[in-house]
């Protein structure tokens, strides 16, 4: 008898986990799997799809679950998923997360907002949303959020034995780090528990929404006329904000001493700076305050700063967009400069 709640005409059920790099969403789909396969007598796959590999950049995590007896050949990328862990709340900005989910699928999102809140960014009309603070459990327990988001998965994923995945967790991190071995069970233990849910289900009158893979924009058949990138490098459209692993610069005017140390070490010139006059009368640059569009939240400025004048401040959502001092950048001819 078949342990599996659901499955698709290939007999897969499927989880797909949306994240940036960083946030150890890889190594969460390895050991989902590995918890299925090794305890629960189940064929398993899982790979990763990611672009540059540094922190940052947005990564996909794919697992397939099938019973013993139907192999599974399929190495594609998961587009219609049972269950999807959005392990970063902003990447709903830059990719479209809940792409292909069932009309009974399950969506996990690392967050501390409303419910109503989090499906109107994620334009979520059907379906159940399950929301966890990953990151402010993987906070307090100085560990990483990808544990906590694996606590939540198990509780969704009910066919799974929590036990199971504690063993895993024993196995992958007693040798290299045993001390991280009680604070990690603590942290999956945690998102197991604090995990809450709300369903919205699809109307009577309505159908499931079929999917449909989207085109590339950038062919030889669909890019603009003279094969333009509009949204190239760090250019001034450029919104980082889906970058930050949580944590952003909070900036105390008062505290500063306008040393640019800050400036310094800031890899996107994310600092707004003003030309004033000091108490003696001479010229001097002011640091007016932070263009948050532009920053990654790397807190290199934090480390660096001799003042408290910058620290690192949890993110949350409109924060940046209401403290962000916008850059001036100068008119020259031709355009900006």
């Amino acid at each position: 008898m078949s342990i599996l709640p659901s499955k698709n005409e290939l007999g897969f059920y499927e989880i797909r986990l949306e994240s940036i790099g960083g946030l150890g969403a890889n190594l969460a789909g390895k050991m989902l799997a590995e918890a299925g396969v090794l305890w629960h007598g189940l064929n398993g796959s899982n790979f990763a799809s990611y672009g540059s590999e540094k922190k940052g950049s947005p990564v996909k995590s794919f697992i397939r679950f099938s019973d013993g007896d139907i192999e599974i050949r399929d190495h594609s990328p998961i587009e219609q998923p049972h269950v999807i862990g959005v392990f970063h709340e902003a990447l709903y900005k830059t990719v479209n997360v809940v792409s292909g989910l069932h009309s009974d699928g399950i969506v996990l999102v690392n967050t501390t907002r409303d419910f109503d809140e989090v499906r109107t960014d994620l334009q979520l009309k059907y379906g159940t949303l399950a929301v966890v603070d990953a990151l402010g459990i993987a906070v307090e327990e100085k560990t990483k959020v990808n544990t906590a988001m694996l606590g939540a998965l198990f509780r969704i994923c009910d066919f799974l034995d929590p036990d199971a995945m504690r063993r895993v967790i024993q196995k992958t991190f007693e040798k290299k780090y045993p001390h991280l071995v009680e604070p990690n069970l603590r942290t999956f233990d945690r998102g197991y528990k604090e995990v809450t849910f709300k369903a919205y289900p699809l109307p009577d009158n309505a159908e499931g929404k079929d999917f449909s893979r989207p085109e590339s924009q950038l062919g030889y058949e669909t890019q603009e006329i003279g094969g333009v990138i509009t949204a190239n490098a760090n250019s001034i459209l450029k919104d980082l904000s889906g970058s930050r692993q949580g944590f952003l610069p909070k900036f105390e005017k008062e505290k500063c001493i306008n040393c640019a140390q800050c400036d310094t070490v800031c890899p996107d010139l994310c600092f707004v700076w003003e030309e004033g006059l000091d108490k003696r009368g001479r010229t001097q640059m002011f640091l007016q305050g932070i263009d948050y569009q532009y920053c990654k939240g790397c807190l290199k400025c934090v480390e660096t700063c001799p003042t408290d004048a910058l620290s690192d401040l949890r993110e949350m959502i409109g924060y940046a967009d209401e403290n962000r001092v916008l850059q001036k950048f100068p008119l020259v001819a031709g355009g900006i400069r």
